[in-house]
């Protein structure tokens, strides 16, 4: 799965200056984000200043901060789509790479139940799936890294919290606690949900295969046969159903009400006037940045089991590889 990209000299072209491409461009849309937060605190204040009272702002000044808008917008719409547009290829890349190590070992790999939907599916859906948290995962980071001296400041000017008190930049505090609980909570909601997968695709490969020998051999997908089968696959689907049920009902609930969180911190402030209408923006913005890249386990759960799903069915796919050159070892 990695080591037919990451450590193939053929490929290493896209590997390694692939990954590097798409990293400088997650850190430049970040940048983008720290200027667009700055843009909220200066376009808020100007929208306060107006709206105190008439002329305080010319038609020119309220277009000229616009512009600068549609000038930062404009250059993130630009680098998401070459990015998107890139790592298109990359991942692609990285399927061709594990489609010819697998065709390399086909004839040991042929006898595997599901051959070719590892062959022809997993290998997609996992390359996919691994750039896009990945992706993901270091736009967390990098989110962090530019966000946590933004939220760090600005949350100077909350210097109360309702029924606790004064507490020295509190909604780092809040931020850090609520993406723990919500991570927590959706793990543990959450835990039989891979498992299900796996055995999902397992009682789907045994249906499709009995399907594609009904087409060649009339002794084969027989009704009762086809029946039991799709049984299994009713049976699998109804429980994974169950289990999204309540997970998705956890994920979503916590992920709607913790929206309220840093208004809540900042009740009493808001009460006392004592932030501008732009600064307040800011630091819901910055909130909203630093509390969503620590939620990432629980924004990304759903994706994270589908992946475990396919690796822990490559991984015994390619152990049949193993078994096979060790058989033919000499002694």
């Amino acid at each position: 799965m990695f080591r037919s990209f990451f450590m193939n000299k053929s490929w290493l072209h896209w590997s390694l200056a692939g990954s590097i491409v798409i990293l400088w461009s997650i850190w430049y849309q970040v940048d983008l984000s720290v200027q667009i937060n700055d843009w909220y605190g200066e376009f808020y204040n100007m929208i306060q200043k107006a709206l105190s009272a008439p002329n305080q702002i010319t038609l020119n000044e309220f277009f000229s901060v616009m512009t600068g808008f549609l000038k930062l917008a404009s250059f993130w719409i630009l680098i998401q789509v070459g990015t998107s547009f890139f790592t298109s290829h990359y991942v692609f890349r990285w399927r061709t790479a594990m489609n010819n190590f697998y065709m390399q070992n086909w004839p040991v790999l042929r006898k595997v139940e599901g051959a070719a939907q590892r062959v022809q599916e997993d290998t997609m859906r996992f390359a996919s799936i691994v750039e896009s948290l990945g992706v993901h995962f270091f736009r967390s980071i990098l989110t962090l890294i530019a966000f946590l001296p933004i939220l760090f400041e600005l949350s100077k000017h909350i210097t109360e919290l309702p029924w606790i008190g004064p507490v020295e930049h509190s909604l780092i505090y809040i931020a850090i606690l609520s993406a723990i609980f919500g991570t927590v909570v959706v793990a543990l909601v959450g835990i039989k949900l891979p498992g299900l997968e796996f055995n999902n695709q397992l009682v789907e490969a045994a249906y499709r295969k009995e399907l594609v020998y009904g087409e060649d051999h009339e002794d084969r997908a027989e009704p009762l046969t086809v029946v039991e089968l799709f049984g299994h696959v009713r049976k699998n689907y109804y429980r994974l159903y169950l289990h999204y049920g309540y997970f998705n009902f956890a994920r979503f609930a916590y992920i709607q009400y913790s929206v309220l969180l840093p208004l809540i911190a900042m009740g009493p402030t808001i009460v006392a006037g004592a932030i501008t209408f732009g600064l307040f923006r800011q630091i819901t913005n910055a909130f909203e940045q630093v509390e969503s890249s620590f939620q990432y386990l629980v924004n990304s759960w759903s994706t994270i089991v589908e992946l475990i799903s396919i690796y822990k069915r490559l991984q015994a796919f390619e152990s049949n590889i193993k078994t096979a050159a060790l058989s033919e070892a000499p002694a």
